[in-house]
């Protein structure tokens, strides 16, 4: 399993899948079924890959403390938002708030995975 965890690649394609999906089905004027679907196997995609980089540089980089740890968790409520987003659009509830959640933690688990030791140092 050393593909999933040997470079960033692989992760960073499956989440930029995802946001493209995402944002295909959230904004369609109308259900997209087949769309949710896929973007569901891309959910586990995504968490696959990324507990596959997690276990494999969390203690190899010793300055980043708690924020892989962090992370994982925004990642996994990136994750979270983006389906109650889709799930309340297509029940026909208000999604303002999720949509405002989700663009806050998105770019915290960006800015999180970006500055730490395998992603771009700012």
């Amino acid at each position: 399993m050393d593909f999933l965890s040997s470079s960033t690649h692989l992760h960073i394609t499956a989440w930029a899948i995802t946001l493209i999906l995402f944002f295909v089905a959230a904004l369609a004027g109308k259900k997209l079924t087949a769309v949710h679907m896929t973007l569901r196997v891309m959910y586990i995609l995504v968490i696959i890959t990324g507990l596959a980089l997690f276990l494999e540089w969390r203690d190899k980089i010793a300055e980043s403390g708690m924020n892989y740890d962090m992370k994982v968790l925004f990642g996994i409520l990136v994750i979270a938002f983006m389906e109650m987003v889709l799930v309340r659009k297509n029940k026909g509830k208000s999604v303002n708030m999720f949509w405002v959640l989700f663009g806050i933690v998105l770019l915290i688990t960006l800015y999180l995975g970006m500055s730490m030791g395998i992603g771009i140092n700012f």
